[in-house]
């Protein structure tokens, strides 16, 4: 009786036991922790592997740096490469890693030029890992370091605009340039290692006047009447068809943005007349940007000269040169320039008069640096001169290796006029070319690679270009510019640029942000004791782009 109870009991509890599912989640939980645990675990230490991988990035990355100039300057020998590299490299690592080692190679290579190698390795413990079996994680690098057979061509593209010479904006600019050329020198070995050119710009560049004969120049605006008297025939220019000796001034300010001179206005001893003087010239005086804001500050060569009765004609010059009016005795002819006799030579300055000013080419030519042709067309790919009343003392320098002439040239800089930031970038880039002129750079050896540079500073918003004194429109300009720097992909340019913002007076310059290539890089600075900085800033990413990684 008692077996069969007992039994009976016992078979209950079976069933129970084998239908219960009560502790299921328990159960799978327990058996899921553990690879969860597992894969935080693997985030956390790769994590800590990662950091840890680069800084030994960026001390490797140095330690070939100064590797490569000890042995450049001579300071050790190649037996010492290994013990320097290790000194150098635990100055430089201060992670917590174990189990860290370095070795050093080095390498000459043809054309001059030499590499030295420079692998680490090393391992972190794990925490959380370590309970799948994986006590540490390692973890390796390499940096190379390559010099000799790298040269490189550097453009200074400087803001010599008026406002630069404001809250020492000047001279701090000039101190910091100097300084780089100083410091890039040092990488000068040999004729070819180093090149630097000096682009100032205001609204305009000087490229002096020992290029007057240039086939690359465009005397078209130089010599042109003002745009405003193009259309005789509007209201503005009645008194203009009439106009004779003796006649009252046809021209003011406020209607054509200048008045009349007796003579050029660039002549010496010119004055201002409210009558046409006796000789008869007609004379454009300084142009003040009232009517045409591309034309502010703009001296026009040349004068009108004047013919009159029912026998005066244009002759062989043309409508393109001489207008004529009215009929019979009343008839007036206007020559622009004179009409090239030497009674009348003195109305037609010669372009020995030029001071050396260049504006920006015809669109869309003024985005690009393709060389000038050596005769004009519509447009024009050839660069204008220009008689501006502000232009540059400094002049446009080509890739020069004379460091010191380079360095006089920025310590003579004089501010003056608006910010056209577009011809001093195009001019930069003219500059780098091997190809294109008129400034171009020397030619490049087979045997070693190049790295070409632009180091762009401006203080200011664009104010005054060829055509314009707007800044969107200015800016649209420059735009594209920049896009066509970066997308010459056969002619690789690295351009850094620098916005000198006192107090933060203006907007972030966008298009000087754009501007800067992606292994280049855009500072703002707003103050001008920042300027040593941020040229340091640039020589330091010089140089860390000269490491093949």
């Amino acid at each position: 009786m008692l077996d069969t109870v007992a039994f009976r009991r016992f078979r209950t509890a079976a069933s129970r036991f084998a239908g219960a599912n009560d502790g299921n989640i328990a159960i799978l939980f327990g058996l899921a922790v553990i690879p969860i645990i597992a894969f935080v675990g693997a985030a956390v230490d790769y994590t800590r592997a990662n950091t840890a991988r680069s800084s030994m990035q960026a001390a490797l990355d140095s330690t070939a740096l100064m590797l490569a100039k000890d042995l450049t300057e001579g300071t050790i020998k190649t037996s010492e490469i290994s013990e320097k590299a290790d000194a150098y490299f635990k100055a430089l690592y201060t992670t917590d890693a174990k189990s860290v080692t370095i070795t050093a190679s080095y390498t000459p290579t043809s054309g001059n030029g030499a590499t030295i190698l420079v692998n680490g390795s090393g391992a972190v413990d794990t925490t959380l890992m370590r309970v799948a079996g994986f006590p540490t994680l390692d973890f390796k690098t390499s940096s190379t370091s390559a010099w000799g057979s790298k040269r490189m061509r550097v453009a200074l593209v400087l803001d010599n605009t008026g406002s630069m010479d404001a809250n020492g904006k000047m001279g701090a600019m000039q101190k910091a340039a100097t300084d780089m050329i100083t410091d890039l020198s040092k990488y000068w070995k040999k004729t070819g290692d180093v090149y630097i050119s000096i682009i100032p710009f205001a609204k305009d560049v000087n490229v002096g006047t020992a290029n007057v004969d240039a086939s690359w120049i465009n005397w078209a605006e130089w010599e042109a009447e003002p745009p405003i008297l193009n259309d005789k025939s509007k209201s503005i220019n009645n008194a203009f068809r009439t106009a004779i000796a003796g006649s009252d001034c046809p021209f003011s300010k406020s209607t054509h943005g200048f008045v009349c001179m007796d003579r050029p206005a660039t002549q010496s001893g010119a004055q201002t007349r409210s009558k046409i003087p006796s000789n008869g010239y007609i004379c454009p005086g300084l142009d003040n940007g009232q009517k045409v804001s591309g034309k502010a500050n703009i001296y026009y060569n040349g004068c009108y000269t004047t013919t009159t009765g029912s026998s005066a004609s244009c002759g062989a010059f043309g409508p393109s040169r001489c207008t004529c009016f009215g009929s019979g005795s009343s008839k007036v002819c206007h020559f622009w320039r004179g009409d090239d006799t030497a009674a009348t030579a003195p109305a037609r300055p010669a372009r020995s008069t030029w001071t050396g000013c260049i504006n920006d080419r015809d669109q869309a030519y003024d985005t690009t640096n393709i060389a000038p042709g050596s005769s004009g067309g519509s447009p024009s790919t050839q660069f204008y001169a220009e008689q501006w009343s502000q232009c540059l003392d400094s002049t446009v320098t080509p890739m020069s290796e004379n460091f010191q002439t380079l360095k006089d040239q920025i310590n003579a800089m004089v501010a003056s006029g608006n910010t056209n930031q577009a011809v001093g970038l195009a001019w930069g880039w003219q500059s780098v070319s091997t190809d294109n002129g008129p400034i171009k750079a020397p030619p490049k050896e087979a045997n070693y690679v190049y790295q070409d540079f632009i180091v762009l500073l401006s203080d200011g918003l664009n104010t005054q270009n060829r055509w314009s004194s707007s800044t969107s429109s200015i800016d649209a300009r420059q735009k594209i510019l920049c896009q066509n720097i970066r997308d010459d992909k056969l002619h690789p340019v690295t351009v850094f640029t620098i916005q000198v913002n006192i107090n933060s007076a203006d907007a972030e310059s966008q298009v000087l942000k754009e501007c800067a290539t992606p292994d280049g890089s855009f500072q703002m600075i707003t103050s001008a004791t920042q300027t040593s900085d941020a040229f340091k800033n640039i020589l330091t990413q010089i140089s860390r782009l000269r490491v093949a990684k």
